[in-house]
């Protein structure tokens, strides 16, 4: 297709949840109240017991059963329960086409989301970024994959097709449909109002030294879901990173090997019903 214009043309855009839409809005408001967020999410009774669900999980560890909305918000925090909120509202709004295995997809997408936020933590000085939008937009990454399937099914097959090396599904979707899913996402992000950062983000997600100076929120995701391709990886998968990515981050060797996440520990979506 010559324009992703003429792609979203061809398709319905999922629907997102009225509450989603509204918590999108306050993604680029700081002063956002946990009063609001807490009103917000209140409407949708189904998915406050989803985030209860998610808050309940092992990967927070909490010391205590969280029994409220009320509760989760004060323990958890107010960003981490509105992307946990978000996050329930993508994964319910998109049905998996034949050929895409949603398990597989989903698991893909939180270790993305987990190893984006994780390399947040590990940036030099010069390089800041929020963990929780980390998460967010590494979440949202493949997300375009299932927008091209739906536009053109004949292309799941190529796309999908084993073996795939990390970073390979971009290339083949380059190939089908003259864009990737990181791109098509961004156009998504775009008409669903997400803030201008996330957007651009994930315009550059495929390819973060397109742009110089690096876009740190692009550069992580990056390189999260080139970890995500490599299921169960271990710290050994390191040394499988563009080494410019990680020396334009700050990103020390030594702190990535002796911190690297399990991938277990990661949110487990599935739990979101």
């Amino acid at each position: 297709m010559s324009d992703i214009a003429d792609l979203f043309k061809s398709i319905a855009l999922p629907v997102m949840p009225e509450v989603g839409m509204a918590l999108i809005n306050t993604l680029d408001q700081p002063k956002t109240s946990l009063e609001k967020i807490h009103s917000l999410i209140a409407q949708d009774p189904t998915l406050s017991a989803k985030l209860l669900a998610l808050a309940n999980s092992a990967a927070f560890g909490l010391p205590r059963k969280v029994d409220s909305l009320d509760h989760a918000l004060k323990l958890v925090g107010l960003s981490r329960i509105r992307t946990l909120a978000l996050s329930a509202c993508l994964h319910n709004a998109f049905s998996m086409p034949e050929g895409i295995d949603s398990t597989d997809f989903w698991r893909y997408s939180t270790d993305c989301a987990g190893y984006a936020q994780w390399f947040a933590t590990g940036l030099d000085g010069k390089h800041q970024i929020d963990g929780n939008s980390a998460w967010l937009v590494g979440l949202m990454l493949r997300l375009g994959e299932l927008i091209i399937a739906d536009a053109q099914p004949e292309s799941v097959a190529i796309i999908e097709k084993l073996p795939c090396a990390p970073g390979e599904r971009w290339q083949r979707e380059h190939a089908c449909v003259g864009f990737d899913e990181a791109e098509v996402t961004a156009e998504l992000a775009r008409r669903w109002n997400f803030p201008s950062d996330y957007v651009h983000a994930l315009l550059l997600a495929s390819a973060p030294l397109a742009e110089k100076p690096i876009t740190p929120l692009a550069a992580v995701v990056h390189l999260g879901s080139l970890l995500a391709d490599q299921p169960d990886a271990t710290a050994d998968a390191i040394e499988t990173l563009p080494v410019p990515v990680m020396d334009a981050l700050g990103l020390k060797y030594g702190w990535m090997k002796a911190n690297f996440p399990q991938p277990a520990s990661f949110i487990n979506l599935s739990q979101a019903g």
